[in-house]
């Protein structure tokens, strides 16, 4: 008796202790923003540097400015930055200038350029904004030609901040950007939401003159960051070179020689030792202002002792888990990341990816700019092969939406093995289509490669760049990145990256049939046709004769949607090879979510079902 005390103790501890872990980050969340890109070519390419190399989470910019053409260059290079629009209505340097995008002369000095500071300053008397006779018709014009310049160019940027003050430096102008930032969908850093948020401004703790002494400092800022709570630190990263050492202003004449300590610190090897060792995530703004709400199993009615059963068994079974998020009730009730997999880090989708691909699709027909019924080989009229089949000539895009292409098998592997100069589109339409479409179900990844190909075809941007104001910048999902063919088209089935929240809110996009914070994004009916079983499946690669699984044992026989997989228990799930799921179940108002390395899928979805469906408590 005394030994199974002691084990039922030991257990109990074990899976308290792993249901603790997984519930919270215990660490500080720290947003580390780099203002000004766009100013100059050295900032342009520091601020991608500490990014890229360094603990940089955010860049802010500027859209007015003369680098601005070559940093949304660079950003389209690098979709897995957050963007925030620094908006712009002062020019302080001396050497350099810019001018408003719109007329607007109560901003301007009388050669036109924006007035160069925002408050009074001695050495430029009579020149700051709040010294003249601003008008807030013409600031509210200039900021939404800023907005939609920015969306043009650069359709990843997330949030709006104000440079030198510009968007909350009198309680009117507060009020209006707030209207802006409502309208376009762009939360704004403004002192209000911050509090709101219990986000917290933190800066050098000590000297910081010198690249040396600003390292320091930063060091001991991270090391005072209190568990639990949330900071930004604010800065401006650049080169000590030839163009910055032409910039300053009075009073501030040191501008290259600073910011240059700021590219140090920022990507020191020091620095990102001290993140580590305190327990410190990065974060973006946008993963406070735009995260799902939080509960617990209990409040949920979720048994807690069912999640922490299956990681026990998730772990007898050696199944290398990478992430596990589950929600109910439109809540984040339990979440967990292994080993080097955390909360901050996108991790690949497979064929996830694909699912995001036929929302992008949801959005065309929504839109009217393609229809189910269009022949694919309309699209593409420079691309034919020189005879075009009957059966060619009969596809349709919801033949590619349901993996009915006509295909006896899966081409993607032969035309990709073929040649790397060989068009993934012409590779596609010249492949033996020996079946008629619509009448026999073979997965097919480059058949999602054509919807996107077609999605770019009709609206003239990436499939990325398409989803960014409709599903990307409402739910919230930044630091996104798509591999693309060597035509430069993004894969649609395979290689997009987004975080494991992002796959939740999706699946919840999904399960709310698309519903999002009060508003029909997309309309029901697509989500009635998408998520039910328009085609008897089957697993991929495997043909009817050679089965050897039975539909009461496979996930994979429960039919197909729209690049969507129905399972067993009345659910659907968005797949990805390994392990990767989103896994709505309707009946139980619940979406799970796992990354993995898997290799056996249906055992991992076999575990889910024995330990964490019976958790749902009705």
């Amino acid at each position: 008796m005394h030994n199974i005390k002691k084990s039922t103790s030991l257990l109990l501890l074990t899976l308290i202790s792993l249901f603790a872990y997984g519930q919270q980050t215990s660490g500080p969340r720290l947003i580390v923003r780099g203002d000004d890109m766009g100013s100059s070519r050295s900032a342009n390419l520091a601020s991608i540097e500490t990014f890229v190399n360094g603990v940089e989470t955010s860049i802010e910019l500027m859209v007015v400015t003369p680098w601005f053409p070559e940093a949304a260059q660079m950003l389209k290079k690098n979709t897995g930055i957050d963007v925030g629009l620094h908006l712009v209505i002062t020019s302080e340097w001396d050497g350099i200038k810019w001018r408003p995008l719109t007329n607007c002369p109560s901003l301007m000095d009388a050669d036109g350029y924006f007035l160069p500071m925002m408050g009074s300053n001695k050495n430029y008397p009579g020149l700051a904004i709040t010294q003249n006779q601003w008008k807030l018709e013409e600031i509210e014009q200039e900021f939404r030609a800023q907005i939609d310049f920015a969306l043009k160019h650069v359709p990843q940027i997330s949030h709006l901040s104000g440079h030198m003050g510009s968007t909350g430096f009198h309680p009117d102008v507060t009020k209006m950007v707030s209207k802006l930032s409502k309208e376009y969908d762009l939360p704004v850093m403004s002192r209000e939401l911050n509090q709101q948020l219990g986000l917290s401004g933190v800066s050098y703790d000590g000297p910081k003159a010198t690249s040396a002494e600003k390292e320091a400092s930063f060091i001991r800022m991270l090391e005072k960051l209190e568990a639990g709570k949330s900071y930004m630190f604010v800065d401006h990263p650049s080169y000590d070179n030839v163009e910055m050492q032409g910039v300053g202003h009075i009073g501030y004449e040191d501008v290259a020689m600073d910011r240059q300590g700021v590219t140090d610190t920022w990507t020191s090897e020091n620095v990102k030792e001290s993140v580590s060792k305190n327990g410190i995530e990065l974060i973006n703004f946008i993963t406070l202002t735009k995260a799902l709400p939080r509960s617990d199993p209990e409040k949920e009615k979720i048994n807690a002792q069912a999640i922490s059963e299956y990681l026990q068994a998730v772990k007898s079974e050696e199944q290398d888990l990478h992430s596990l998020m589950i929600l109910r009730n439109g809540k984040v009730v339990y979440e967990q990341w292994f080993g080097e997999n955390a909360a901050n880090k996108t991790h690949v989708m497979y064929s996830v990816s694909k699912t995001f691909t036929s929302t992008a699709v949801g959005f065309a027909l929504q839109e009217g700019v393609m229809n189910l019924s269009d022949k694919v080989i309309s699209f593409f009229p420079d691309k034919l092969p020189k005879e075009i089949s009957p059966n060619l000539q009969a596809l349709e895009i919801r033949h590619l939406l349901t993996m009915t292409v006509g295909h006896d098998v899966d081409p993607t592997g032969a035309l990709r093995e073929k040649s790397k100069d060989l068009d993934w589109v012409e590779g596609f339409l010249a492949f033996p289509m020996e079946h008629e479409p619509g009448n026999q179900f073979v997965y097919n990844s480059l058949a999602t490669y054509m919807l996107s190909a077609i999605i770019t075809k009709v609206t003239g941007k990436q499939i990325m760049d398409y989803l960014q104001p409709r599903l990307f910048r409402p739910l919230g999902i930044v630091g996104a990145t798509w591999d693309e063919s060597p035509q430069g088209i993004q894969i649609g089935g395979w290689g997009l990256k987004v975080k494991t929240e992002d796959m939740a809110k999706l699946g919840l996009f999904y399960l709310q049939k698309g519903q999002w914070n009060g508003k029909q994004l997309l309309p029901e009916s697509w989500f009635d046709e998408a998520t039910i079983a328009q085609v008897q499946s089957l697993p991929a690669g495997v043909k009817k004769e050679n089965l050897k699984v039975t539909t009461t044992d496979s996930d994979w026989m429960q039919g197909y949607g729209y690049q969507l997989w129905r399972s067993r228990h009345n659910s659907y799930r968005a797949d990805g090879l390994n392990g990767q799921f989103i896994l709505i179940l309707p009946e139980k108002n619940a979406v799970i979510v796992t990354t993995a390395n898997i290799p056996n899928m249906q055992s991992e979805l076999n575990l889910i079902w024995e330990h964490l469906l019976p958790a749902f408590k009705d």
